[in-house]
């Protein structure tokens, strides 16, 4: 059997990883090991119809709740431009618990039917059993868990039909009564009336048209009724006012007063920071604030191209900072949080701005890849414009995964050691994290538009030591978004809040990773529960290097 080709990336990474005898931070896991046989479908056409150059979405979860996580790809599918010739679905794959999974897409119920775009997984009916919510370019999907192995399709039932073309969601209980809501962003208008022909006389070719030629739409806010109905009550708030181009959203509290906000980023128009001021006469009050608190346009005013976000307590202040990764000369942000519902941008002076200069970033996440109890970032990157090379010679359509770690506060570069994955370039998408093989290293899903997922095993942090957390609501939401959780270790505080959504299209193992480094033991864990119970629980001297299921007490 002839060598396989590598290239040059390729080689200088592995003969300097063989010279320094360093392992490589991330191990890609090839379908013929996992047995993940499925390939995202973009629908590519001569016509270039904006939808197919925005998917896939990807998520972890544990939909048979055996405590592995399984894995759900979505794909494309019929629409008004697009008749596949042969039929297409989401598959969902099994975790056999052995780094193997098997495809029970067709006994679970869940193949979609519709031109996918993301998903977000949460218990919307607190039964203890994660349901799937699919968001898509038509008509969006709820699948409810029957607990069985399988779902049923409720999306009429439950009135979250949400026609259009919607992107990123999320869950999160907005008004604290115990029970998930849920936010759909809603990208552009873009009917069948609405179809644009972009392209170059010289080229004779048509390519993907900018979304500043389309007009904004408004995002949806549901209410979970609590009786398997949902509520749109986005009206007469500013959610329904401000019209956007949402691609990726993250649900967080940015002033810590215990009401869930949200992180909205846009496509060619300012970012959205809606701050939960809470309950007026049974009505939600969200407050847009992205100007003031300076997180909606570029340091010189301008739109950028938001894709990805995130939020987490990068600094230790014990207030969310934010995230938005945005299209190549743009570069990303690092929102630094001012305590006072301001932000600054620190990006360039954490060595993040330079190296993103040429790229465009879709599924990002902050998470501890180490377990050193820092927060570190992974970026996936990939140009929505097939034909970029073709008029900009500095940008390439696919682009190189950006690990960075954590040093003294600071964000460092270290995409060179994560393993040959971060020396290839992808067309990616959607990005989760999620411990498959329940190690304790949280792991990364990559859905790649047009072309097969890529899984990366973490195999960092040897040494490091870890508390895994199941936090299971009672009187708050069982999935305890919202959640504030400190521990001690080694003389060291640490804090963190369960935030939910982030990245781009995607959703993340529910559970959270506490990394200790090398102390030997956790004092102590504080969990704070969301309201409407805000009860304060301690464990003290937890058993390490497992995962802990922690119920509401």
């Amino acid at each position: 059997m002839p060598p396989i080709p590598i290239n040059r990336r390729q080689f200088l990474y592995l003969t300097a990883a063989a010279a320094a005898g360093n392992a490589p931070l991330f191990e890609e896991v090839p379908a013929a090991k996992s047995g993940i046989a499925w390939v995202h479908e973009n629908a590519m056409s001569p016509l270039r119809y904006l939808p197919e150059a925005l998917g896939p979405g990807v998520a972890f979860l544990d939909y048979d709740n055996d405590g592995w996580m399984d894995i759900y790809l979505v794909n494309s599918g019929p629409c008004d431009f697009y008749k596949p010739t042969k039929p297409l679905r989401n598959a969902l794959y099994k975790n056999n618990r052995d780094g193997t999974f098997t495809d029970v897409t067709m006994q679970a119920g869940v193949g979609g039917g519709t031109f996918g775009m993301g998903v977000a997984v949460g218990d919307y009916d607190n039964d203890g059993w994660p349901d799937i919510f699919v968001t898509s370019y038509g008509n969006c999907i709820l699948y409810k868990n029957n607990r069985d192995g399988t779902f049923t399709d409720v999306t009429k039932k439950a009135g979250l039909t949400t026609p259009g073309f919607t992107t990123s969601a999320v869950w999160f209980d907005y008004d604290n009564d115990g029970k998930l809501d849920l936010f759909v962003c809603s990208f552009v208008d873009y009917g069948p009336g609405e179809h644009r022909s972009c392209g170059d006389n010289k080229l004779g070719k048509h390519y993907y048209c900018i979304p500043r030629f389309f007009k904004p739409t408004a995002s949806f806010l549901y209410h979970n009724n609590g009786d398997g109905t949902f509520t749109e009550v986005g009206a007469g708030t500013d959610i329904a006012r401000a019209l956007g181009k949402g691609l990726g959203v993250v649900a967080t509290d940015i002033n810590n007063d215990g009401l869930m906000d949200l992180f909205v980023a846009n496509d060619t128009v300012q970012n959205f920071l809606f701050v939960n001021r809470g309950m007026k006469n049974g009505k939600p009050r969200f407050e847009e604030i992205a100007l003031q608190a300076e997180v909606g346009f570029s340091e010189a005013g301008a739109p950028r191209s938001g894709m990805g976000v995130d939020a987490a307590d990068v600094f230790g202040s014990g207030y969310q900072d934010l995230f938005v990764a945005n299209v190549d000369q743009e570069m990303f942000s690092l929102y630094r949080n001012q305590k006072n519902e301001s932000f600054r941008d620190v990006a360039q002076s954490n060595g993040v701005a330079q190296p993103t200069r040429l790229l465009s970033g879709w599924g990002l996440k902050f998470f501890d890849y180490d377990n050193d109890g820092a927060v570190d970032l992974i970026l996936a990157n990939g140009h929505p414009d097939d034909m970029i090379e073709n008029y900009s010679p500095s940008v390439k359509y696919q682009e190189p995964l950006l690990l960075f770690h954590q040093d003294a506060g600071k964000l460092r570069n270290v995409s060179a050691d994560g393993g040959p994955a971060f020396t290839k370039s992808y067309s990616a998408r959607g990005l989760a994290v999620g411990d498959f093989n329940n190690d304790g290293r949280l792991d990364v899903l990559i859905g790649i538009n047009g072309g097969a997922p890529v899984l990366l095993q973490n195999r960092s942090g040897a040494g490091n030591n870890w508390l895994g957390l199941k936090l299971e609501g009672v009187t708050c939401n069982r999935d305890a978004i919202g959640a504030k959780i400190r521990w001690s270790a080694g003389g060291v505080v640490r804090s963190r809040l369960k935030n939910n959504g982030g990245s781009y299209l995607s959703s993340h193992d529910p559970r959270e990773v506490l990394g200790v480094g090398a102390a030997a033991k956790i004092d102590w864990v504080e969990i704070t529960w969301p309201k409407p119970s805000g009860k304060v629980q301690r464990i003290a001297n937890p058993d390490m290097n497992k995962y802990l299921k922690v119920r509401e007490a």
